[in-house]
C-alpha cells in the first residue's frame, strides 16, 4: 500500500463523512501519518464539502478529531 498525501488522506476523509462516517477512524489514523510526514500541524477542511457545515457540525467535528489527536481548521 502506498502512503497517502495529505490531501489523499483528507479527499479520504470527506468520502467517509458522505458515507455515513463508515471507516472514519482508519482514515483520521492515515490523515495522522500523512501530516507528521508531510510537517503540518493542522488539517484544513472546506466547510463547503462537510455533510453538517454549520457551527455546530465543524465543533463536532474539531472535538473528534481532536480525541484523536488532530488539529482541525476550516476554510
Amino acid at each position: 500500500m502506498s502512503e497517502l498525501t495529505l490531501a489523499q488522506a483528507i479527499d479520504n476523509i470527506y468520502a467517509s463523512i458522505k458515507a455515513d462516517n463508515e471507516d472514519l477512524d482508519i482514515h483520521i489514523a492515515a490523515l495522522k501519518v500523512a501530516m507528521a510526514r508531510e510537517g503540518a500541524r493542522e488539517a484544513v477542511f472546506e466547510t463547503g464539502k462537510l455533510a453538517q457545515p454549520n457551527r455546530q457540525g465543524r465543533k463536532l467535528m474539531q472535538a473528534y478529531f481532536k480525541k484523536k489527536g488532530v488539529s482541525v481548521s476550516f476554510a
